[in-house]
């Protein structure tokens, strides 16, 4: 029986996949936004392109339009979907003890059954990219997304509490549970679990908590964790108790990694309330690191500067999130990373 594990992000690559945006909330109901929303999402595709292959799922008939945007040298794919979240609705790939690429497929139900959300289409997205991609499927019945899970590739993965424990996507289950179906599909043998989410993500087109807006691990002894220093944003207590749970965490099974922190930009409310711009939410590629950019240059230097410090030896790429912040999302939600295996 073969041993998964889900390696670190920054593990040798052989591709990045997304999804082309075609139609709802996520491209717009205006000529502006719809341009918003094809030129943000071909932004990070293309700047991926430059470092690796990168492969796109287009919705059948969209392919003239992607072409457009997307760099020639960019692989496309046509599959129905509803959306264009690949880190949610694609499968969170892994690597056997045998040295075989899998393709962990969670279930999705539109972020635990949101009443917008429509997954008809992409619950199967998971297994197209699998086989795609030419990996094992690894078929589980939790219901979970890509976002919601961030790993060291040592066995630590981040979890919280509102997302994997939500009455909507898993009713009834426990954290051991939760983590037994972990250790069983990524190799996790060990999970921080924080609280909740930041606020934005809790509402109406948010995920209720994904953790890959709240911590990343650029190296298993470092731990980025997001932080919001304005006190009046609600975001500032809940980032301060993420970090003390992490911190009680990392003493209790973790001595030894440091926690480094990503300070949030200065802007603190958009058109539909608090924003919850982070940039933890960057995807780590072969060579660079795409992060968010967020429109103020001092605070998108400073990350930047971190971001590089953590990730010796990559460039990193800044492109502005705010169109992805504005639909729920960010770089690190739109991309899914095909690790090499062997």
């Amino acid at each position: 029986m073969t041993t998964w594990r889900m390696p670190i992000e920054g593990h040798e690559q052989e591709r990045i996949w997304l999804a082309w945006p075609s139609s709802g909330y996520t491209l717009g109901d205006t000529e502006t936004e719809v341009e918003e929303a094809r030129t943000t999402w071909a932004a990070v595709a293309n700047a991926a392109s430059e470092h690796e292959p990168v492969t796109v799922v287009v919705n059948p008939g969209d392919e003239s339009i992607a072409s457009k945007y997307l760099s020639a040298q960019i692989d496309r794919i046509s599959a129905p979907l509803n959306d264009a979240w690949m880190r949610d609705i694609g499968p969170s790939f892994v690597i056997g003890d045998d040295g075989r690429l899998g393709a962990v497929n969670f279930v999705f139900n539109g972020w635990g059954g949101q009443d917008w959300a429509e997954w008809d289409k992409d619950q199967h997205i998971g297994r197209i990219v699998a086989e795609a991609a030419g990996a094992e499927l690894v078929d589980s019945e939790m219901t979970n997304e890509g976002g919601g899970i961030q790993v060291d590739g040592t066995g630590r993965v981040v979890l919280t509490e509102t997302v994997q424990l939500d009455p909507g996507r898993n009713p009834g289950w426990t954290k051991e549970r939760v983590e037994a179906e972990l250790e069983r599909t990524i190799g996790t043998t060990s999970a921080l679990w924080l609280p909740r989410g930041l606020t934005a993500d809790h509402e109406t087109y948010g995920t209720r908590g994904h953790s890959d807006i709240l911590a990343a691990f650029p190296h298993p002894d470092v731990l980025l964790m997001h932080r919001q220093d304005a006190e009046s944003h609600p975001d500032h207590a809940i980032a301060r108790t993420n970090r003390e749970v992490a911190e009680r965490w990392i003493a209790d099974t973790a001595p030894g990694v440091e926690i480094i922190d990503l300070p949030a930009p200065a802007a603190l409310r958009g058109a539909e309330g608090w924003v919850d711009y982070s940039y933890i939410n960057h995807v780590v590629i072969n060579g660079a690191v795409i992060a968010c950019a967020f429109g103020e240059q001092a605070a998108d230097e400073r990350a930047q500067a971190i971001l590089r410090e953590v990730y010796p030896g990559r460039e990193v790429v800044g492109i502005d999130a705010r169109p992805l912040f504005a639909r729920g999302g960010g770089i690190h939600c739109i991309t899914q990373q095909q690790p090499k295996a062997g």
